[in-house]
């Protein structure tokens, strides 16, 4: 009995790690020496020594089939991708909400998806797959096999990844919850107008997970999101006479070692600005044309941790989400 189950377990461990192995079909990798330059199918180059500490953000651009991955606010790997086929993966601020090490399709024949890190519920992630040059998956971003490991190894469920199709006019929240910057659960309370320097603050809505921030100029209104959970919100005003544009910051580790513009009694934090539409501008700009409740700030300084993502839009927040068919199986 006992020379049975240990063979039961190594034929269970030969399994796992047969599941683990790249497919035959899926693109290796091939690493290069330099960060610049432009990359072939396949290709990447990975140094996370240059930033061994601080919060991932993973930057995917359609247009240019490519990523690259910041770590603390420097830049630490690249690499060649393949997106969805006639424009289906679609583009946003996405949570990685799920990882799996080893994972299979549901829908497309049980087909291998090594490196799995979900983006949406509904369908899109990245893995390991085949890279022929151009977009050619049914909405996930496939990595080289080697690239797909290391990246797997370097992210942490909750990160935050951007995908850029060339498409999307301004940055969205396009993880599940949290919709297209329509959260499914707002109350009524949450909803109704608020008067200047009012705010709302339920922090046990959302005790733990990631936080968002999404800052629009067209609601008067900043709002909080933990682990896609609304927490709070504040009334808003903008001074000066342009729009606050579209914009993606991240927060950083440390500080400026400067009081901050938004809550009295901290410190200014770093932040990496991500993507900007139109002309870069920097968050300590910003900040000083946003005016709202110093509590409120305050509130929202203490919680805030490295790895925050902050979307700033022109946009409304609250409207009614609609169908997006966009969203496909996984491949």
């Amino acid at each position: 009995m006992k020379f049975l189950t240990i063979l039961a377990i190594s034929i269970g461990l030969l399994t796992a790690s047969q599941a683990m192995e790249r497919p035959s079909f899926h693109t290796k990798g091939t690493p290069i020496g330099k960060p610049t330059g432009t990359l072939k199918p396949g290709e990447y180059w990975w140094k996370p020594q240059l930033s061994p500490s601080g919060p991932v953000v993973v930057l995917v651009s359609i247009p240019q089939q490519t990523m690259h991955v910041y770590r603390n606010g420097i830049l630490i790997g690249r690499s060649t991708i393949s997106s969805g086929k006639a424009g289906s993966t679609p583009g946003g601020v996405f949570t990685i909400l799920e990882k799996k090490e080893t994972h299979r399709s549901k829908k497309y024949q049980n087909a291998p998806m090594p490196n799995m890190q979900r983006l949406t519920w509904t369908g899109i992630a990245m893995h390991s797959g085949q890279l022929p040059g151009y977009p050619a998956s049914h909405g996930c971003i496939r990595l080289p096999y080697d690239f797909s490991q290391l990246l797997f190894t370097t992210t942490s469920r909750g990160g935050t990844v951007v995908v850029g199709d060339g498409k999307t006019p301004t940055p969205h929240l396009a993880s599940n919850p949290g919709l297209m910057l329509a959260p499914k659960d707002f109350t009524p309370a949450m909803l109704r107008p608020l008067a200047e320097q009012e705010y709302d603050w339920q922090p046990e809505r959302g005790p733990e997970g990631p936080i968002t921030i999404v800052v629009s100029s067209s609601d008067g209104a900043i709002y909080v999101y933990r682990n896609g959970n609304p927490i709070g919100r504040a009334a808003l005003e903008v001074s000066g006479r342009d729009r606050l544009g579209s914009h993606i910051f991240t927060l950083l580790e440390g500080s400026t070692g400067k009081p901050s513009q938004l809550a009295p009694g901290r410190e200014a934090r770093r932040w990496m600005r991500v993507t900007s539409e139109g002309r870069p501008v920097e968050a300590e700009q910003l900040a000083s044309r946003l005016h709202f409740s110093p509590e409120f700030g305050q509130k929202v300084a203490d919680e805030i941790k490295p790895g925050t993502t902050v979307v700033v839009t022109d946009q409304p927040v609250v409207r009614k989400p609609k169908p997006d068919s966009t969203f496909f199986a996984f491949n």
